[in-house]
């Protein structure tokens, strides 16, 4: 028994994962090919990519958001977790990434389910407003630039329905968040949004720590 969240050293980490990772031969492809790239670190763990497909099953969710696409791991576990009439609207400004996400959402046969943005994340978010989709999204996924993290908050919470729950990613900031020499904007910024959605009384919150720190905000 244990009244706060186990300290994960390296060997109970790989227990972990081989007792509970479920990752598909296509979802290993990808996370490795991206581990040799120079921003390798912008790549969820794998245990979260699960985490969240399984969030996507239990709220039964339809269509969803994604902020912050990179190489395409945390669609591809969604976009698989997703019923065949599934959709994510995918925000990304990088075409050289997302080239290699459109690789791999063609090989697991589920490209047809991601709708994939370049542009602006905030531009594209609120062309969906201004279509009229407030409220009729069911999950969203923020991983993107941190400085807008509290932007892209705000459009997720008018474009998703009444239960429909947000996933934002890097709330911990590896451990930088309770670091007073941390003074970057990204670090700021992260730091706002932990202390804002603690008193928003628009959503139910819970910061889990898997990988990096994950908040899960539901709409009320």
């Amino acid at each position: 028994m244990s009244n706060k969240t186990l300290n994960l050293t390296e060997q109970l980490q790989q227990y972990l994962l081989s007792v509970s990772l479920r990752e598909s031969e296509i979802l290993k492809a990808l996370r490795e090919e991206t581990a040799n790239l120079p921003s390798a670190n912008m790549q969820i763990a794998p245990e979260q990519g699960q985490f969240m497909a399984l969030l996507v099953q239990l709220t039964g969710a339809r269509n969803t958001i994604e902020v912050g696409v990179y190489t395409g791991y945390s669609a591809l576990a969604v976009a698989m977790a997703l019923p065949e009439d599934g959709q994510i609207l995918a925000c990304d400004i990088s075409e050289e990434y997302t080239s290699i996400a459109r690789r791999y959402w063609e090989r697991a046969g589920v490209s047809e389910k991601v709708d994939l943005r370049l542009a602006p994340a905030t531009e594209t978010l609120k062309e969906a407003i201004d279509a009229g989709r407030s409220s009729t999204f069911d999950f969203a996924f923020i991983d993107a630039d941190k400085e807008r993290y509290a932007e892209y908050f705000e459009l997720c919470v008018e474009l998703l329905r009444p239960g429909g729950l947000i996933a934002i990613d890097n709330v911990l900031w590896g451990g930088s968040v309770i670091d007073p020499q941390k003074q970057d904007v990204d670090t700021r910024a992260i730091r706002a949004l932990n202390q804002q959605l603690l008193s928003d009384k628009r959503v139910d919150i819970s910061m889990v720590p898997i990988a990096d720190g994950l908040t899960l905000a539901r709409i009320k």
